[in-house]
């Protein structure tokens, strides 16, 4: 298993020190830096293109969330972030964290979180080898990219799909049924799943959501977002080519343009 290049950025020297040291025993973790700030945090992440970095959130001057902020998408490494303050999960999950932990670090949830970056560079590095693939298989046979993954589809064997989904919630696990989603906002590894007016946060993966859902009813319309299409009572098309989604309770969804096609064939069936 290849290591994960981290970076540690944190303004309490303690902090970083005590971190960096239980990662260096950690075969999957290479410390390539640490920093004190987030202005050091942006040069060494240029510097390095790390896959993975530990972010303290309030920090002087320029916190976690402005680092963020500052970086540019294709150069976005894994965020864990590290905080003393637990306020911030919901935002730290909008902004695509793998994890967030909080001070202080338990053996348990650092190990947990570390997991967690793994997998997902594994499925990142597995659906970059799948495109390549593609990419392969098509200059060989002229086949289009939507040919090829249809056929493997239609290899593979009927599949059900569940009615309820499970979301722990501290120390009680809630049970929601799947009909009574409105829509999945992904944040990072975790899903923002929207019933009846209310945001269940559910630790998984689009990925691994979206193959518990039925595809015939639950649509991706962004590459954040599922929208359940037996909840959609209008659509209008916008100038530039999109669709505004208006749902049960008008809430409102924007479809992107790489997704339009779907809302296309759903209005026309």
């Amino acid at each position: 298993m290849n290591t994960l290049n981290t970076i540690i950025v944190d303004d309490e020297n303690l902090a970083r020190r005590g971190l960096a040291i239980r990662l260096e025993q950690m075969p999957a973790i290479n410390v390539v830096a640490q920093c004190s700030n987030g202005i050091e945090a942006l040069k060494a992440i240029t510097e390095y293109s790390p896959d993975l970095v530990f972010l303290d959130i309030q920090m002087p001057g320029m916190d976690g969330f402005d680092v963020i902020s500052r970086l540019q998408t294709d150069n976005m490494p894994m965020i864990i972030f590290v905080t003393a303050f637990n306020e911030y999960a919901l935002k730290a999950f909008r902004v695509h964290a793998v994890d967030y932990v909080l001070k202080p670090i338990d053996d348990e949830h650092l190990h947990d979180a570390i997991e967690r970056a793994i997998n997902h560079h594994q499925r990142e590095e597995s659906a970059r080898s799948k495109e390549k693939l593609v990419e392969m298989v098509m200059g060989i046979t002229g086949a289009s990219a939507h040919s090829i993954e249809q056929m493997a589809a239609d290899s593979q064997p009927v599949k059900t799909w569940p009615e309820k989904l499970s979301i722990k919630d501290g120390s009680e696990i809630q049970f929601i049924k799947v009909d009574d989603i409105q829509w999945v906002d992904a944040a990072g590894d975790y899903m923002c799943v929207q019933v009846e007016g209310k945001t269940h946060i559910m630790r998984i993966t689009m990925k691994q959501l979206e193959a518990m859902l039925n595809p015939d009813v639950f649509l991706r319309i962004h590459r954040s977002t599922i929208v359940n299409a037996n909840r959609i009572i209008a659509a209008q098309t916008l100038n530039n080519g999109e669709y505004m989604l208006t749902l049960e309770g008008d809430s409102q969804l924007k479809v992107s343009r790489s997704y339009r096609d779907k809302i296309k064939h759903l209005l026309a069936s």
